[in-house]
């Protein structure tokens, strides 16, 4: 599995993996019309949200440290440190967004005396298990360690965003699209 860590067209970092977003691997037998219904709506949140999250969930699986593939426009120890600030950025917000949905998770309970599946707490939930995750993942990542790798297409990407021409920045994603496999790519690093 391959984790990236490259700018997106805003030049803002983010981190995915190549395998491609899919829903929640969750099986609920109780209510189970609520948790579709929740699974649906959580897939309709951003591409680039979704693989985020979805990387550092699968950071959980890995025993060993990870290998990174950054562009290679900053030296080693400029990435390392621009990593490890951003997973402590990720890190406090993910704290922060669990400790928000926690206070959100008793209103909840109100929407249970509208008529219908209660799917106000089924995303509400499913989000809390996605950030949850994440948190996990993010925290064996700082635990387990990282070794950073470059890879030249993703650097030729970073000067494309900086030019802002069109035709290059097609190119160049439907060139990492094929040599990575990540499906998504358009999605995941363009508007």
């Amino acid at each position: 599995m391959n984790f990236f860590f490259i700018r997106d067209f805003q030049h803002k970092y983010i981190f995915f993996t190549s395998d491609p977003i899919h829903p929640i691997e969750k099986e609920f037998s109780r209510l189970k019309k609520i948790w579709v219904k929740a699974k649906q709506k959580l897939m309709l949140l951003p591409k680039k949200t979704l693989a985020q999250e979805q990387a550092f969930e699968k950071a959980v699986d890995q025993n060993r440290e990870i290998n990174i593939f950054h562009a290679g426009c900053l030296d080693e120890k400029k990435i390392k440190k621009r990593f490890y600030y951003f997973l402590q950025k990720q890190r406090t917000k993910h704290i922060l967004l669990l400790i928000g949905e926690t206070l959100l998770l008793p209103l909840s309970g109100l929407m249970a005396l509208l008529p219908g599946p209660n799917v106000f707490f089924g995303v509400l939930a499913l989000i809390m298990y996605t950030h949850w995750q994440s948190l996990r993942g993010i925290n064996k990542i700082l635990k387990n360690g990282y070794l950073f790798s470059t890879a030249s297409h993703f650097s030729k990407w970073e000067k494309s965003i900086y030019t802002e021409n069109d035709v290059n920045l097609n190119n160049t994603l439907e060139k990492l699209r094929k040599e990575y496999n990540i499906k998504n790519i358009k999605k995941i690093l363009w508007k």
